[in-house]
């Protein structure tokens, strides 16, 4: 049952977000989201865990306006392969920055294991996810 339910949801990824760019973009940032997610739980020490947790339930947050943004690229300017429409070019080029923000929050987050102040670690972390959430909003208001 598991294979074929997966297969079915992967149909209908397929129909939102098609195969190409919007699926790329999207895709990329999941990928960043869940390395972040795995650096929180290899994390041994329970002060930097939970410290780490809020910051990770606020990029977990952002999967869904992702998403989001990305089915209605595909909806409206449908793109089969990887190149960008010139309309939707600040919106591809915002999702791009937000997964490469993303990743570096990762980065940030794994980087923080041989910190001593946690309070740098905090501050450094935050400003990472403060940059994704930054970019996810200029994404969703390139549309307008």
């Amino acid at each position: 049952m598991g294979l074929f339910s997966a297969l079915r949801g992967s149909r209908s990824e397929d129909r939102e977000l098609g195969l190409g760019l919007w699926r790329v973009d999207h895709d990329r940032f999941r990928r960043a989201i869940d390395r972040f997610h795995q650096v929180l739980e290899g994390t041994e020490d329970d002060a930097l865990y939970a410290l780490l947790l809020p910051q990770a339930d606020r990029l977990g947050e952002l999967v869904d306006r992702v998403r989001t943004v990305c089915a209605r690229g595909h909806r409206e300017h449908p793109v089969d392969g990887s190149d960008v429409p010139g309309a939707v070019e600040p919106v591809h080029r915002a999702l791009s920055r937000a997964a490469n923000d993303a990743a570096t929050a990762a980065q940030a987050a794994a980087m923080s294991r041989f910190e001593s102040d946690p309070a740098a670690v905090l501050a450094t972390v935050a400003r990472r996810v403060d940059t994704v959430e930054a970019r996810v909003s200029e994404a969703e208001n390139a549309w307008q």
